[in-house]
């Protein structure tokens, strides 16, 4: 039997192991099988703790279809509370695929410097040149998406009504279509006086509660379009997050973790 914990940030919710001792390795259909909400644990994303020569940790993400990626912000906050715990720091160095991010308490919870937004298209990466701020690509009754790396690509459409978005429909369509070679993370967003309500349909796991990074990328794409200073509460289905878009090109993201139990699973 291996022990694991079940962590969520704001609803998006995953399985957590502990590899450091005997790092073992996990098939695509051991991940899916284990993220099964009827016949397993259940998960969005399921994450592997690993030793890190070059950090006090390293996060292995793995979407609930097997795949692996290289950035998840609200895992990010769920393995840093877990960091500082551990470590008794006050702040502590997390390696992911895509890079080193740092994490520290706040009064609301954890928060997570998630790294520079890149914004190249080929960064993203599109299938074209095509100005990122807004997209040459439509789909349905979604157009001229803001698109941002955050460790993961994103397209974010701006929409008069976020919650009136067919995203279970609209969401995978995005997902796979051929401007976004490595898929997408799809997000419909609206801007009302400093605030961003967003929904997310995250690849390979689809719609979710929360999601840290296309929280991040809202506020990147809202600020370049003028419609937020750089700064945002992100209201996602799950709640808020506090995003700010800093001057060096980092996101810092600020938001809640939490534990919800202990258990033990046969591999």
């Amino acid at each position: 039997m291996r022990p694991f914990l079940k962590m969520h940030g704001l609803g998006n919710d995953f399985i957590i192991l502990d590899a450091r001792e005997d790092n073992f390795a996990l098939a695509d259909d051991t991940v899916r099988a284990l993220s099964d909400r009827r016949r397993g644990i259940g998960c969005d994303q399921l994450i592997v703790l690993r030793e890190s020569a070059r950090a006090d940790i390293f996060m292995e993400i793995r979407n609930a279809d097997g795949s692996r990626v290289g950035a998840c912000g609200n895992a990010t906050r769920c393995v840093g509370q877990l960091a500082l715990d551990e470590t008794g720091k006050d702040t502590v160095l997390i390696e992911t695929d895509a890079g080193l991010l740092s994490a520290k308490r706040a009064d609301a919870g954890i928060s997570v410097n998630m790294g520079p937004a890149r914004l190249g298209w080929d960064e993203i990466p599109l299938a074209r040149s095509t100005d990122t701020t807004s997209a040459e690509f439509a789909m349905g009754p979604m157009f001229g998406p803001g698109c941002v790396n955050m460790g993961n690509p994103h397209a974010v459409f701006f929409v008069d009504n976020a919650d009136a978005i067919d995203l279970a429909y609209w969401g995978p369509k995005v997902e796979t279509a051929p401007m976004f070679p490595e898929r997408v993370n799809a997000s419909v967003a609206t801007v009302n006086d400093g605030v961003i309500r967003l929904r997310v349909w995250e690849r390979g796991a689809g719609i979710t509660d929360a999601c840290g990074t296309a929280a991040c990328a809202s506020v990147v794409a809202a600020s370049r379009l003028g419609l937020v200073d750089r700064k945002a509460t992100v209201m996602l289905d799950g709640g808020p997050l506090e995003i700010e878009w800093l001057e060096d090109g980092t996101v810092q993201m600020t938001g809640s973790a939490t534990l919800s139990y202990l258990g033990e699973i046969a591999i």
